[in-house]
């Protein structure tokens, strides 16, 4: 029954108005952008760096974070580009989040520079709307089916991603360990695969509370952004082992190598912080 609900929720196209079609990828990453915006103006202000500092910063990641997902997706399937550059590079599909993530986050801290604000401040600021946004623009990934879904599964959850933009008789071919254990060597598009978009939702939701809990209380600057590059980073390393992606490196995908380096950066800079603290107590 569960898996009959959830299978129908995956619907590229939710309505049209005349010739206006609304995709549930593009409005779940609207809504994202937007609940991430709502709280990190709350942040913003809480801390003293103004509102319109908050939104300046949300338009920034709006536009280079959209621009560093698709420059970086359009890298990873440079062959595809090259056949077809116009549809590769005006599809609404092919965001790889974390080209967005460098390329945002770089465009921030000139802001920041800019405004004469503390780097380390502003990225604590933003850690839970970061992860907020995140968590709700991966149900845009559920909705519209793209690909970004899991491996098969016979648990009571399992969606159908047969309707999808992406059904898994295309999105498996890459995959012969995986099209081997079926007939014919075609993963059929009606099998039942792992939400992990829904999983990476329900992660991310997690992580907000804890670090909305929490922030008040972490110091000094740095210290909570760290620990979302560590949570962030290890959320997504986790759901990689069940999710469609190729491996690289050691048996992981491109996205565990990032978030390998993320966790690092997270665990290098809890100690550096750490130790910061002691010291301006000594």
């Amino acid at each position: 029954m569960l898996s009959n609900l959830l299978s129908k929720t995956v619907m590229p196209v939710l309505f049209k108005i005349g010739p206006l079609s609304v995709y549930s990828y593009g409005l779940m990453m609207g809504i994202g952008f937007l609940v991430a915006n709502y709280v990190a103006v709350k942040e913003f202000e809480r801390k003293g760096l103004g509102a319109n500092f908050a939104n300046q910063v949300t338009f920034l990641a709006l536009v280079f974070g959209i621009a560093g997902s698709k420059i970086l997706s359009l890298i990873e399937n440079w062959g595809d580009f090259i056949r077809d550059p116009i549809a590769m590079t005006f599809s609404p599909g092919g965001l790889t989040w974390y080209g967005g993530f460098v390329l945002a986050a770089i465009m921030i801290l000139y802001a920041a520079h800019r405004k004469k604000f503390k780097f380390w401040k502003v990225a604590d600021a933003l850690a839970p709307a970061l992860i907020l946004g995140y968590g709700v623009a991966r149900l845009g990934c559920h909705f519209s089916g793209d690909g970004d879904y899991g491996m098969p599964t016979k648990l009571p959850w399992g969606v159908d991603y047969s309707n999808g933009i992406v059904p898994p008789s295309v999105a498996f071919r890459d995959f012969p360990h995986i099209e081997d254990k079926f007939p014919g060597g075609i993963v059929p598009n009606n099998v039942l695969l792992h939400p992990t978009p829904i999983y990476e939702f329900i992660a991310g939701m997690i992580i907000f509370y804890f670090l909305w809990k929490i922030r008040k209380s972490v110091e000094p600057d740095g210290k909570l952004f760290m620990i979302y590059l560590v949570l962030a980073g290890l959320e997504r390393f986790l759901v990689e082992f069940i999710r469609l992606n190729p491996r690289l490196l050691f048996g992981l995908s491109e996205a565990q190598l990032v978030s390998v380096v993320l966790i690092a950066v997270g665990i290098g800079g809890l100690i550096y912080f750490n130790r910061k603290a002691l010291s301006a107590k000594t």
